[in-house]
């Protein structure tokens, strides 16, 4: 098990220090030695574990530990038992809305922060206090910092979160300062913080768990992995996943092409990446037919964990989820976000608005004939209902616009802190010592 760069190929052991990018600048895949792989001692093996109780190896996470790091010792996993959850068949309601005969939604809103992001930030923290990391870090529109400030309590460790001033769901910042992370409002949104972090992380002696960490994506895999397992190790047609930050897409594509080139599943299912049309670079680079994406200076949309104009893994995505899966993109408008939504919410499942994008864009790609009515689909609802109380309201028409900044504020006048090591060391002192 290595990280190796997907532009330049030159590797970095796992186990020495955190690695996050490569001297070149490019992103980092971890890459895995499967040369002795037996997929069905392996079958046999996952299947055991589905009876265990209370051990790491029984979540929906580490149950596939040998698929995503072997490496780590059991004893030094930091779990809350997540991934293990529920997968339903669609209502009629919601088959005719999107189109399609067959289909299901993975509720990755079950997990413990009430996110997928636990499926990946399991595996980040683990590591990062492997290492010996005291103090957890990230930027976040909400879902990445409350699971990060959970794993990080459980580890008895410290978090910090850069917060941007806007766009930020209250539901979610206060989730995140209830695990008693540090949140840090800074001038500039979510990509102003990721730079950040790529550059000062290493001087603050800062862990970082957004997805620009390539364990966050391993962890993530286990979504699809769970999902094969749940079905038998048959999959549907598509794989319909919203585009944020781009993690999902890149880690869902990745676990998908492992599954098969493992022998674990038969064929690669299709792969559709949905985002906000406020906040939609990613779509664009490819309905132009180019390679290399151009950032939305100004994202804008209600889906707050959309709200991303630089989503980091999008060389990822691309690989993974587009080239290695075949896959498509689509952009939906927020009034479809929503309608989306009502209808998810009034099935008994419920979701945040970024989960309903999945099932909006499933109905714009039949529309549009690149999905068949005939296929099957699965749609990844990524966040829990009551991560966004302010779209309850938007969607119930009880509310004309979103809120426009985060409400929840340490330090009492409201003055977002300027993104310098400076302002930042001195908001937060050393590792250790008491909270202002």
């Amino acid at each position: 098990m290595k990280f190796v760069c997907i532009d330049c190929s030159r590797s970095y052991p796992v186990s020495d220090k955190a690695h996050y990018r490569c001297r070149c600048g490019g992103l980092l895949d971890t890459v895995h030695d499967f040369r002795s792989a037996d997929p069905e001692r392996w079958k046999r093996l996952f299947d055991e574990r589905l009876s265990e109780r209370n051990s790491p190896l029984s979540g929906g996470v580490w149950r596939y530990k040998e698929l995503i790091h072997p490496e780590l010792p059991a004893e030094a996993i930091v779990t809350k038992y997540e991934g293990n959850t529920g997968l339903y068949r669609g209502s009629e309601t919601l088959r005719h809305y999107a189109g399609v005969r067959g289909l299901l939604l993975k509720a990755q809103s079950e997990n413990p922060s009430g996110s997928f992001k636990d499926n990946g930030m399991t595996v980040a923290v683990s590591h990062g206090a492997a290492l010996g990391y005291r103090r957890f870090a990230c930027t976040s529109t909400g879902n990445t910092s409350s699971s990060m400030a959970m794993y990080a309590a459980v580890a008895e460790a410290e978090s910090v979160v850069l917060l941007p001033a806007r766009s930020v769901s209250r539901s979610k910042a206060l989730q995140t300062e209830a695990y008693g992370a540090t949140l840090i409002r800074t001038e500039g949104g979510y990509d102003e913080g990721i730079r950040f972090l790529d550059r000062y992380a290493e001087e603050l002696d800062w862990y970082v768990c957004n997805s620009i960490n390539p364990l966050r994506i391993e962890g993530q895999k286990s979504i699809v992995f769970e999902l094969a397992h749940q079905l038998g190790w048959t999959l549907p047609d598509w794989v319909v996943v919203p585009g944020g930050a781009l993690s999902n897409a890149s880690a869902l594509g990745k676990g998908l092409l492992e599954l098969h080139r493992l022998g674990l599943i038969k064929r690669v299912p299709r792969i559709a990446v949905v985002q906000a049309e406020g906040a939609s670079p990613f779509h664009r680079m490819l309905a132009a037919d180019a390679r290399t994406l151009t950032p939305e200076p100004r994202p804008g949309t209600v889906a707050s964990a959309l709200n991303i104009g630089h989503p980091p893994n999008w060389a990822k995505a691309l690989r993974f989820a587009i080239d290695g899966a075949n896959g498509v993109t689509a952009s939906v408008s927020d009034a479809d976000i929503l309608e989306a939504k009502r209808l998810i919410d009034r099935s008994g499942i419920g979701c945040e608005p970024a989960s309903a994008a999945a099932l909006a864009g499933l109905r714009r790609l039949v529309a549009a004939g690149t999905i068949h009515p005939d296929e099957t689909a699965v749609c990844i609802l990524t966040g829990h209902l009551l991560k966004d109380a302010d779209a309850i309201e938007l969607a119930l028409g009880r509310r004309s616009r979103p809120s426009t900044k985060t409400e929840v504020d340490e330090e009492g006048d409201g003055a977002p802190v300027p993104l310098t090591v400076e302002a930042i060391r001195t908001r937060i002192g050393t590792p250790g010592q008491a909270k202002p």
